[in-house]
């Protein structure tokens, strides 16, 4: 399981339908999640990157440290679904996907990271799995961080 964090003012999420576009989820203050998935992942690993991503202290305190949690600032995540995360371009041009979770694994794992964030108190906006999305959002700090587990 991957996921490619990044802290945010504000994010948007958009579905692309035809020619038009809705927005499926959108937050201020938090976190964009871009979670990835291989074949091998199961349900501790979800959990475990819950706990994580909701404990994680990366907002400043009064004294400008990063201190707080997400609870502690009222943030909210914005997840989307990100197979590319599992993309090898080691070799040639194009790269390959062949580690990424099909579908059918990848979904309830999803659901999963969804529902435990939410179970853990947090404010939790989406994308739709497997669709075409744009996703807008404004890195604050900047702060990225990259989490395996």
């Amino acid at each position: 399981m991957r996921v490619l964090l990044q802290r945010v003012s504000r994010a948007e999420v958009r579905i692309r339908e035809n020619s038009a576009q809705r927005v499926a989820g959108q937050i201020g203050r938090g976190f964009v999640v871009l979670v990835g998935f291989t074949t091998t992942d199961n349900e501790s690993q979800v959990e475990w990157m819950a706990e994580k991503v909701a404990g994680l202290r990366v907002f400043a305190d009064a004294e400008d440290k990063m201190n707080l949690a997400l609870a502690d600032v009222g943030g909210s995540v914005l997840v989307v679904s990100q197979f590319t995360l599992y993309g090898d371009a080691q070799k040639g041009r194009r790269p390959s996907f062949i580690d990424a979770a099909r579908p059918e694994h990848a979904i309830p794992l999803y659901e999963k990271f969804k529902s435990q964030l939410r179970r853990l108190g947090l404010t939790v906006e989406s994308g739709e799995f497997g669709a075409m999305m744009d996703v807008e959002l404004v890195n604050d700090g900047p702060v990225t961080l990259w989490l395996e587990r």
